[in-house]
């Protein structure tokens, strides 16, 4: 079926009209499709990353490589999801409206839509593209646990941190979320 706005709504998760691409600190939560426990187990309340666990930690690593205007905080990996404290810098290259695009007219760049450059939905696509490449290299060639169609669930959550208490709060959350396993919403028992 041909793409309808009237029959297919997709509704955004971000917060309308904020531009995700301006500095600032950003906490994420990207969770695996169907919560699948895919990047190791919770032992003695702390989090025992497998070998795609540790594939995660060095791809959101390096990912100040790939936009230099990002900044990486707290992070942890979960069984079956991962959260992650970014910064934007705001160091980075404005976007080009579409009328101000160098893209030739029918060119996919020229449209009004898309994931800004430097912003923080540039950033979690990038880390989920590399991963679930990655994770596929590691189903065929390691053994890694397969997954049935896509590894991360479509979307993502974001909040924008306002201050430094709850930049504090945030952290303290993400460091203590493995001994909160059992209760954490995203626990696939609690689905």
């Amino acid at each position: 079926m041909k793409y309808s706005p009237d029959v297919h709504r997709r509704r955004s998760m971000r917060l309308q009209g904020y531009d995700y691409a301006q500095a600032g600190a950003y906490f994420i939560t990207i969770c695996t499709k169907d919560r699948q426990c895919l990047f190791g187990n919770i032992m003695n309340r702390k989090m025992e990353c497998n070998k795609a666990g540790k594939m995660l930690e060095r791809v959101w690593g390096e990912l100040p490589t790939r936009f230099d205007v990002l900044e990486l905080d707290e992070f942890t990996v979960m069984p079956n999801h991962f959260h992650g404290i970014v910064t934007l810098s705001g160091r980075g290259e404005a976007c080009l409206r579409p009328s101000q695009s160098s893209a030739k007219p029918g060119d996919h760049k020229d449209r009004p839509y898309g994931t800004r450059p430097d912003s923080i939905g540039r950033a979690v696509q990038a880390f989920k593209s590399i991963t679930t490449h990655q994770y596929i290299n590691g189903v065929r060639c390691s053994g890694w646990h397969p997954f049935p169609g896509k590894l991360w669930q479509r979307n993502y959550w974001d909040h924008i941190i306002q201050d430094e208490a709850e930049l504090t709060n945030i952290r303290e959350y993400i460091v203590n979320n493995p001994s909160l396993w059992e209760s954490d919403q995203l626990h696939p028992a609690c689905a």
